[in-house]
């Protein structure tokens, strides 16, 4: 077996509303080989790995898996079981699985949910090794592998302060999205965006950062605000340590000038010989070293969030407790091996390291490794106190007095730090303030809040929510009203007119569509951006209003959606087109993937759907948000029923577009006064207005603003590519447009047989990547609604041959229409000038582009001006003109 491929899809899906791992697999050698065909594999696997009796696979019930295994199914979906088996062995909490033919024997989409990318890409791996391993009959090294994920995972997962922060979020409904490998995640939506690294927020002071790692000047700005610090020295080598160590006098502290997380920290210190090999340790982590002198009390962390103390621990040094019989090393690897105690910052405890401080510390204690302590006996590993090097917590939160929480109030505020984290050594932190009985000795820039969040006595203080608080007060979720759009038809054009509304009323609309990415109607990106990453953009830009998130089928089979849920989606039509891509063979294929758009809205947002469509119709039924019907007709059953149970509609009447709420109505705007509609007679345009007028309405917008924006957007300036129309000298007209699909030639032929023409000529030309049944039907509607063809062919093969489609839609034309004049010329340019150079006064003649820019510039050439209406009735009869 071989992995061709893998995508990571992080938002809902086709699958489910959670991320998957997509695995594309080639079975080789396994191709249609079946598990009972394989002696003892069944047994094998089972006895290494037991939880797959557990699994339901489509039995729906446990012990599913076990009767598909030993009655034979293919080993793509026995990796898949495994893979997922692994993931749960190694603490990952998923279930989902499917496993789906890819387009020839022996190739697989393997489907898995996933929470933890990277140990699970690992583990699909180690997934098929093993099952390779159970056919050879070798015994796989299970320990090692889980071992190794469970490593993966500390090296990957958030540590404990981005996860408390995320939970936190989350819990308040607020979006999170990771941005890196790190702790970079992006809370909630455009302008209410927020940036967080660990516990540094996107207010964080760069000033206050670069002063709270200057400990030197830290403590002079504290000074001079009358905090107390303690007294000290900066050495740039070991002599001017040791001046200073005789000038405070013992004892003293000697640690890095810009360390953190205790690192290289030696505390008490009472010798010149102790001083000297301490300030080698430190030198390791900063060639600058700071020389205090040693303060006795008990070492507290305040947390500072927003100006507010938040919470306050008593950290306490690394130790251990001899019992008589084991040595320290042995007592230390004892306490490594508590479950609350990992690498770094992945648990609430870090595992404790030895290193030079440790033997230091013990050698003052007259102890060292080997060492067996009596029963009871308090042995201490360091003095100073941070968990990151093996110290535990114990919240004091509610112990500490006002006066010490307001003093670190205070220089939270003298640094600038809207989250900080001071370290204090007070004698009697229960008592009112006393500078001869504390001092501040650091304050972080980012403190961690893991031992806020888990200490390890003491009530568990909710460290992330007071920051998450800070960025989103009094309750906000983050989040910006979000329309998206999909469908057949109709859908960029619908997209720009909701995003023109909205801009009209003053919103900063941020919008992907077909031609690029719009923020406040600036085009940032240019192309085809209809999938999730252009939607992204959208929604992390902290400019943005309003999104309106045009949503192509491609997008959402190859990487599901940006978001988690919408207000509003609009769903225009579904009809024959992309069948033959990913997967997609009919158009119930095309209705699956375009619903996961209306599934994902909130309960209290609406779906916008085509009453005049009956694969939608009876797609409502299964949408968890209000449903609201457009039709172009006021006599449509499924309106009439819905407006009769109370809901709302939009429809056609008397040339007005009119709302419908139960049995009340409202006209919104008449079709005649909106330019788009070509006084009414371009009847798919009135369509997408019907769909837009539903969705801002839904998004709250007023019908005079809705009325107002739909008379104020022009063709050919706000949407460019759709049904644009020029007038060339001689009587003739052109038109643009993009489409590309049976439906596509059917309605514009309907708008151009109401205009005044002689006759209609269509250059027309079908996607490459289309199936065969597709191009034929295109191929067929062409010919039964246009006067003369001219067949053209996309630059973009998409892996056809050159004449390919361009010779299908002949053939197809030629034998539904003999007697109609058909021309084939390749080049798309070149088709439209030789279909303008035999036109004749008063033809039409639309092309249907593959690339925008081109086509316009052809129509320069040959003198044409954009319009907005056709010009009077043409006199001469309607012939046959041979093209």
């Amino acid at each position: 077996m071989n992995i061709v491929s893998v995508r990571h899809l992080d938002g809902p899906n086709i699958y489910i509303y959670r991320p998957v791992m997509i695995a594309r697999v080639d079975l080789e050698g396994l191709t249609e080989r079946e598990s009972y065909e394989f002696p003892g594999f069944s047994d094998r696997i089972l006895r290494l790995l037991p939880g797959l009796r557990e699994h339901h696979c489509a039995k729906g019930a446990p012990g599913g898996f076990v009767e598909r295994l030993y009655g034979g199914t293919y080993f793509g979906h026995i990796v898949e079981h495994v893979a997922i088996e692994l993931a749960c062995l190694a603490g990952v909490d998923v279930h989902f699985g499917r496993t789906v033919y890819a387009g020839r024997p022996g190739l697989y989409d393997i489907v898995m949910e996933c929470r933890a990318y990277a140990c699970q890409r690992y583990l699909l791996d180690e997934a098929i090794r093993l099952v390779g391993d159970l056919i050879e009959g070798r015994a796989p090294a299970l320990d090692k592998v889980l071992a190794e994920a469970q490593n993966i995972l500390a090296r990957t997962e958030f540590g404990p302060s981005t996860r408390a922060i995320v939970e936190a979020a989350l819990r308040r409904n607020i979006p999170v999205r990771r941005l890196n490998d790190g702790s970079l995640i992006q809370l909630g939506y455009g302008r209410h965006r927020r940036l967080v690294e660990a516990t540094v927020t996107d207010r964080t002071s760069a000033v206050a950062v670069d002063i709270a790692c200057d400990k030197e000047l830290t403590k002079r700005l504290l000074a001079a605000a009358g905090i107390p610090v303690p007294d000290g020295a900066v050495a740039e080598d070991v002599e001017a340590a040791v001046a200073a160590f005789h000038r405070i006098g013992p004892p003293v502290v000697v640690k890095p000038f810009n360390g953190n997380q205790g690192r290289g920290v030696s505390l008490n210190l009472t010798t010149e010989g102790e001083v000297r090999e301490a300030y080698e340790i430190a030198q390791a982590f900063s060639p600058r070293v700071l020389v205090e002198p040693y303060i006795v009390g008990r070492n507290i962390r305040f947390l500072v969030v927003d100006g507010r103390f938040t919470a306050a621990s008593e950290r306490i040094p690394a130790r251990v407790f001899g019992d008589g019989l084991h040595t320290v090393q042995e007592l230390i690897d004892a306490a490594n091996a508590h479950p609350l105690r990992g690498m770094g910052h992945e648990k609430p405890l870090t595992r404790i390291r030895v290193d030079a401080v440790v033997l230091n510390t013990l050698r003052r204690q007259q102890l060292g490794l080997t060492s067996v302590p009596a029963p009871g006996q308090e042995v201490w590993l360091r003095e100073s106190a941070n968990l990151s090097t093996g110290g535990e917590a114990v919240d004091v939160t509610a112990d500490v007095h006002p006066s010490y929480a307001r003093l670190a109030e205070r220089v939270a505020r003298v640094i600038g730090l809207d989250v900080c984290g001071i370290d204090m050594v007070v004698a009697h932190p229960e008592a009112p303030f006393d500078r001869r009985a504390c001092a501040v000795i650091e304050v972080n820039a980012a403190p961690g809040i893991r031992m806020h969040e888990h200490p390890s006595y003491g009530v568990a203080r909710a460290a992330g929510e007071r920051i998450v608080e800070s960025l989103f007060p009094n309750g906000a979720d983050g989040r910006i009203p979000i329309v998206a759009i999909t469908g057949t038809n109709g859908k960029t054009t619908t997209t720009r007119l909701i995003g023109h509304v909205l801009a009209s009323t003053g919103r900063v609309v941020g919008m992907t569509t077909t031609s690029g990415v719009w923020i406040g109607g600036e085009k940032v990106l240019d192309g085809d951006t209809t999938g999730p990453e252009s939607a992204r953009i959208v929604l992390s830009d902290p400019a943005v209003d309003v999104a309106v998130l045009e949503t192509a089928r491609g997008g959402i089979v190859r990487g599901g959606l940006a978001y988690d849920r919408a207000n509003v989606a609009v769903i225009t039509n579904i009809s024959m087109d992309h069948l033959g891509q990913d997967g997609v063979e009919t158009i119930e294929d095309l209705v699956h993937i375009k619903s996961l758009v209306g599934e994902c809205v909130w309960e209290d947002g609406t779906v916008v759907l085509n009453a005049d469509d009956e694969r939608l119709v009876q797609l409502a039924p299964r949408l968890p948000a209000r449903v609201a019907y457009f039709s172009m007709s006021d006599q449509n059953p499924v309106l009439k029923r819905h407006l009769a149970c109370g809901g709302v509609g939009y429809y056609l009447f008397r040339d007005w577009i009119v709302e419908g709420r139960g049995n009340l109505t409202w006209e919104v705007a008449p079709v005649r006064d909106i330019p788009l509609t070509m006084q009414g007679l371009a009847r798919f345009h009135v369509e997408n207005c019907l769909a837009a007028v539903a969705a801002l309405r839904a998004l709250g917008c007023t019908r005079q603003q809705v009325a107002s924006g739909l008379t104020s957007f022009l063709p050919g300036e706000h949407n460019p590519g759709r049904c644009m129309l020029y007038r060339l000298p001689g009587g003739v007209h052109a038109v643009l447009d993009y489409g590309h699909n049976p439906e596509g030639f059917q309605r514009m032929a309907e708008w151009l047989r109401q205009v005044p023409h002689r006759r209609l000529v269509a250059v027309v030309g079908v996607p490459g990547d289309r199936m065969d049944a597709v191009i034929r039907q295109s191929g067929r509607q062409a010919a039964a609604l246009f006067d003369a063809l001219v067949v053209k062919e996309d630059a973009d093969k998409r892996g056809r041959r050159e004449g390919e489609v361009a010779g299908i839609l002949e053939e197809e034309i030629r034998n539904t229409a003999p007697g109609k004049p058909c021309t084939v010329i390749l080049p798309e340019p070149d088709a439209l000038r030789f279909a303008l150079n035999q036109a004749v006064p008063g033809d039409v003649v639309v092309m249907f582009f593959e690339r925008l820019d081109p086509a316009k510039r052809v129509i320069e050439e040959f003198g044409g001006v954009p319009v907005t209406s056709f010009d009077a009735p043409v006199a001469q009869p309607s012939v046959a003109v041979p093209l």
